[in-house]
């Protein structure tokens, strides 16, 4: 199983987690699940996305985990999270294994999701385990449609061209090799913005790298190529902020701004000047900070009642559940 990347020292490195465990999703797949911060603290979970893994949630853990009890996940294939057959791959998995984590965590909690895992909170919406579990949510750089259609990673006119490359690009199986300065030039472009500095793109590199290729592929293809998550918004009935990239090639803007229309209770959309598609790498302090703000307007009041921060039966503090 991999591990996933352990970046250099510094604020981009991984903290260690207070307590890990292992939760068993619907169909029998294992989520490799990191528990962070204050026992006692309101509950926040962070969904990574597309080809990363808990590693890319280190900063803006740093900044929470003080008065926060943070939950992070390995989604399915990534990180420590074992790969899964080819009917593994769905939102409807995915919907399931933020359930699972959810449950897992045993407490209401306020949910971010960035790129995919924003998709795996849509695609949750209406779920029982949402509408008691989820306080309110932040959706980070994603979409719920019209993927391929709208990215911007091929630098060309919009049409028929350009969703082919695009395709092509990015359901390619093809390794992506070591580090190199000429790969991570290409990621600057395709993921981050003009004023990403060195350290942040080393410690995406690696992340991103870490990803197994097929997993990678099986992504791409089954789920954000023809990702429909439209019809989900109206049941996701709960406070949810936005934030987005201005300079994101692989979900613009334009994608967020068809979200914040279609909720039912958008608390606001966040356009971050000059940044990429990787926020929470590039100013984890927004994204912190947009948390700890749901936490303090929709979650803090009920953080401390009785019984709702304790571990899920049978997981003592420190152990690993099956």
């Amino acid at each position: 199983m991999s591990r996933g990347p352990r970046t250099t020292d510094g604020p981009y490195a991984p903290p260690t987690p207070r307590r890990e465990l292992t939760v068993t999703s619907a169909d029998g797949s294992r989520l490799h699940v990191e528990e962070h911060g204050r026992e006692d603290g309101p509950t926040v979970v962070l969904v990574h996305g597309w080809t990363c893994s808990t590693a890319f949630w280190g900063p803006v853990v740093r900044r929470l985990a003080d008065d926060h009890r943070v939950f992070v996940y390995d989604q399915r294939g990534h990180g420590r999270s074992p790969a899964v057959g080819p009917d593994g791959y769905s939102t409807d998995a995915l919907a399931d294994d933020l359930c699972a984590v959810l449950e897992a965590a045993g407490s209401r909690a306020v949910v971010a999701g960035h790129s995919m895992g924003g998709m795996t909170v849509m695609a949750a919406a209406g779920r029982p385990q949402v509408r008691e579990r989820v306080a309110a949510a932040l959706l980070c750089n994603t979409g719920s449609s019209r993927l391929l259609d709208e990215s911007t990673v091929a630098p060309l006119r919009a049409g028929r061209l350009r969703y082919r490359i695009q395709k092509a690009v990015l359901g390619s199986s093809l390794p992506l090799g070591p580090v190199t300065p000429l790969g991570m030039r290409v990621l600057r472009y395709a993921t981050m913005g003009p004023g990403a500095t060195k350290e942040q793109m080393r410690a995406c590199a690696r992340i991103v790298h870490a990803c197994p290729r097929s997993v990678r592929a099986s992504w791409a293809r089954k789920v954000l190529a023809v990702l429909d998550l439209d019809a989900n918004l109206a049941a996701l009935d709960l406070p949810v902020g936005i934030i987005t990239g201005e300079k994101d090639r692989l979900t613009p803007p334009v994608l967020s701004r068809r979200i914040a229309e279609a909720l039912p209770d958008c608390t606001g959309l966040t356009e971050l000047p000059g940044l990429g598609h990787m926020t929470p790498l590039e100013d984890p302090g927004a994204v912190a900070g947009a948390v700890a703000a749901l936490v303090r307007d929709h979650l803090a009041d009920t953080a401390h009642d009785a019984g709702q921060n304790t571990p899920p039966a049978g997981v003592p503090a420190g152990k690993e559940s099956a």
